[in-house]
C-alpha cells in the first residue's frame, strides 16, 4: 500500500466528520462566539471548509512562505450553510486529487513552510500533510463540536458516541 492510500484512508473519514458537523451549523450566529479571544462561530465553519486547499497546497506546491504567498487568501465569510458544504466538496476534491496522484517520493520530499526567515516547519510532505491538513482539520472540527454543544445543538458521533448520537462505523 503507498503512502497516498494509506492517507486516502483517513481522509474520506475526516471529511466526513467535518461534513456531518458543518451540516448542524445554524445560520445567523455567524458572529456568535464562546470567548474573546474564540473565532467566531462563521468564521470557524468556513475554516473548517477550507482547510483541505491547504492540504491540496502542501502536496501541490514545492513549499510556502505566509509572508509571500502566491497563493490568493481564502475567504472565511459564513454566508450559509450550503455555502459552507460547497466549499468543503470543492476543497476536498481538489485536495483528494492531489493526494491521489502523489507518489511516495513525491510524499517523502522535503516542504518548507515559513512566514519570511521564520521557518514554521521544514519536515517531509506526508508529515506536513498530516499535521497541517488533518491534525489542523480535526482540531478545528473538533472546536465546533464545541460550538454546537454550547449552542444547544446536537453534536454528531464522529468517534465514538456524542451524548446526542449513537456512533456507527
Amino acid at each position: 500500500m503507498t503512502i497516498s492510500e494509506i492517507l486516502l484512508q483517513d481522509f474520506d473519514t475526516e471529511v466526513s466528520n467535518t461534513r456531518r458537523t458543518l451540516e448542524r451549523v445554524p445560520e445567523g450566529k455567524n458572529d456568535w462566539k464562546c470567548h474573546d479571544k474564540s473565532m467566531p462561530f462563521g468564521k470557524l465553519a468556513m475554516h473548517c471548509a477550507t482547510i483541505l486547499m491547504f492540504g491540496h497546497y502542501i502536496l501541490e506546491d514545492d513549499g510556502m512562505d505566509m509572508a509571500n504567498s502566491k497563493r490568493s487568501q481564502m475567504s472565511f465569510e459564513f454566508t450559509t450553510r450550503d455555502n459552507s458544504l460547497k466549499q468543503l466538496d470543492e476543497s476536498s476534491a481538489k485536495c483528494r486529487a492531489s493526494l491521489a496522484a502523489a507518489s511516495d517520493e513525491h510524499l517523502s520530499k522535503l516542504w518548507k513552510f515559513s512566514y519570511g526567515d521564520k521557518i514554521i516547519s521544514h519536515n517531509p510532505r506526508s508529515q506536513s500533510f498530516r499535521q497541517m491538513c488533518f491534525d489542523h482539520l480535526i482540531h478545528h472540527t473538533a472546536q465546533l463540536g464545541v460550538y454546537l454543544r454550547l449552542n444547544d445543538i446536537p453534536v454528531p458521533a464522529l468517534y465514538g458516541p456524542s451524548a446526542d448520537e449513537q456512533w456507527s462505523a
